[in-house]
C-alpha cells in the first residue's frame, strides 16, 4: 500500500492512496470529533448531526436529491460516528470521482439543518437507540462502558439519550458544527484508481472555503479504579452476555504491538485460547472474542461472550483463568508465531478494497495524526517476544483493574463478587 499526504494552507489534509487498475474509487471525509467531544446535555449530537448531513443542502435541497444522485451512479455510501471521529464516504466506479468529491463536499460543508427535518429525524434516531437496546450484546457493551468509565463522555452512549435527542434544535447543530467541522480537524481520503494531481486540485477547490478556525477540544478521559467493578443488566434472555475488560493505554503507546499479539493469542480466530477452550472443549458458548480499542488518550481490552444461562460462573472463571495463565506462563514459540502470522495475514486481507484502505488511513490520521504503512505495523508485531507479552499481561491483568457487565437473568452482582478476581 502506497499513499501521499498533502496539507492545504487552511489546515485540511488530503491523503491519496493509488490502486492501479482498480475499478472503484472511495472518497472518505473524516472529522476529528465524536461523542467524547460532547457535554452531558448535548450527548448524542455528533451522531444526530451525522444523520442531518444527508438531509439536504442549498444545491441539493432534499435528502432524496442526494440519494438519487448517488444511486444514479451506482454508488455505495454511508456514514459512521465514534468516540473521536465521524466519517462520511461514497464509493463508485473510478470515472465518477469528480461527482463523489462534489457531492460529499457539498454535504459536509453546506447542510441545511431545517427544523422540520430535524424533528422528523428525531423519531428515526430514537428507534435506532431502541433497536440497539433490544439487542442483548449491544446492551452488554453499553453497560460495560458505563461501569468502566461512569459519568464522563467515554462512558455515555454514542447515540445519546432519548431525552437529549428530543431536545435538540437547529441552533445546537449549527453551534456544534461551527466548533468542530473545521479544516484543521478534517481529512479527505481518496483510494482507488485516479489521476492524483487532478484529484488533489479538485479537493482543494471544493474545500477552499472550509473554516480555518481552531479545532474543538475534548476533556481527557479520567482513569481511576482501585477495585473490581461489576454491573448487571437484568433481561429475560435465553443466553447471558458478558463483557469483561481492563484498562490499557492510548494508541501511541509503544506497547500497542505487544497488546495486539496478546489479544490475538487470547481470543482472535478459531484456534485462539478462549475459542478453543470455551467453545471447542467446554461447549459453553457460541461466540467469544477479544478486542483492543486504543484511542488518543485511553485504551481498553475487552473479552465478550454469550454463554449458557446455567453456566455463567463456569464461563467467567475460565475466562479469568486464561488471562491468569498469560501472566504466569510464557507463550510457546509456536503459538507466538501463529499469532503473528494471523495478524499479518488478516491485516493484508482487510485492505483489499478501496473503501477498506480509505478507512485504514482515515482512522490512523484521526487518532495518531499520521498514517503508517501496513508493512511497518506488521513488522513491529513481529518483534514482540513471549517475555514482552508476559510482562504486559502482568501489568494489565490485575484484580483492581477488572470490569464486567452482565446482561441476562441476574438482578445484582453479589453472586459474582466472590470469584471475580485475577
Amino acid at each position: 500500500m502506497q499513499f501521499n499526504k498533502t496539507t492545504l494552507s487552511n489546515g485540511l489534509r488530503i491523503i491519496t492512496i493509488p490502486m492501479a487498475d482498480n475499478p472503484s474509487v472511495t472518497v472518505l471525509v473524516m472529522v476529528e470529533t465524536g461523542s467524547k467531544y460532547e457535554t452531558k446535555d448535548k450527548n448524542g449530537i455528533s451522531h444526530f448531526l451525522e444523520h442531518m448531513i444527508f438531509k439536504g443542502t442549498p444545491k441539493r435541497p432534499k435528502a432524496s436529491d442526494i440519494s438519487r444522485e448517488l444511486d444514479s451512479i451506482g454508488a455505495q455510501y454511508n456514514a459512521f460516528t465514534g468516540y473521536e471521529f465521524t466519517g462520511y464516504y461514497a464509493k463508485a466506479a473510478s470515472r465518477h470521482l469528480g461527482a463523489l468529491i462534489d457531492i460529499i463536499s457539498d454535504m459536509y460543508k453546506n447542510p441545511l439543518f431545517e427544523q422540520k427535518e430535524i424533528d422528523k429525524e428525531k423519531g428515526v434516531i430514537i428507534e435506532e437507540i431502541r433497536m440497539y437496546q433490544d439487542m442483548p450484546q449491544s446492551r452488554a457493551s453499553d453497560a460495560f462502558m458505563d461501569v468502566m468509565y461512569g459519568d464522563q463522555p467515554v462512558g455515555w452512549n454514542v447515540a445519546g439519550t432519548e431525552q437529549n435527542v428530543k431536545s435538540f434544535v437547529r441552533e445546537d447543530f449549527i453551534a456544534y458544527r461551527n466548533a468542530h467541522y473545521v479544516a484543521a480537524a478534517t481529512t479527505v481520503i481518496v483510494a482507488g484508481s485516479f489521476d492524483e494531481s487532478e484529484c488533489i486540485a479538485t479537493i482543494e477547490k471544493a474545500y477552499a472555503d472550509l473554516s480555518a478556525t481552531s479545532k474543538g477540544v475534548k476533556l481527557p478521559v479520567k482513569e481511576a479504579q482501585d477495585a473490581p467493578r461489576i454491573k448487571t443488566d437484568y433481561r429475560e434472555t435465553d443466553q447471558t452476555h458478558i463483557v469483561i475488560g481492563l484498562r490499557t493505554f492510548k494508541i501511541s503507546d509503544p506497547r500497542v504491538p505487544a497488546m495486539r499479539v496478546l489479544s490475538t493469542v487470547l481470543g482472535k480466530g478459531m484456534s485462539s485460547r478462549l475459542f478453543s477452550r470455551m467453545r471447542d472443549e467446554l461447549g459453553v458458548c457460541y461466540y467469544i472474542k477479544t478486542d483492543h480499542d486504543a484511542m488518543t488518550d485511553h485504551g481498553v481490552l475487552t473479552i465478550s461472550a454469550g454463554v449458557d444461562n446455567s453456566r455463567v460462573e463456569e464461563a467467567i472463571r475460565e475466562i479469568l483463568a486464561q488471562c491468569r495463565k498469560l501472566k504466569d506462563e510464557l507463550v510457546s514459540d509456536g503459538e507466538l508465531k501463529k499469532a503473528k502470522d494471523y495478524i499479518a495475514g488478516t491485516s493484508m486481507l482487510e485492505l483489499e478494497t478501496s473503501d477498506a484502505r480509505a478507512e485504514f488511513a482515515g482512522y490512523q490520521e484521526a487518532l495518531k495524526g499520521k498514517v503508517e504503512l501496513p508493512a511497518d505495523i506488521i513488522a513491529r508485531t513481529q518483534k514482540v517476544t513471549a517475555a514482552d507479552m508476559q510482562k504486559l499481561a502482568q501489568e494489565i491483568f490485575i484484580s483492581e483493574g477488572l470490569n464486567m457487565a452482565v446482561t441476562g437473568k441476574f438482578k445484582d452482582d453479589s453472586s459474582f463478587k466472590s470469584y471475580f478476581n485475577i
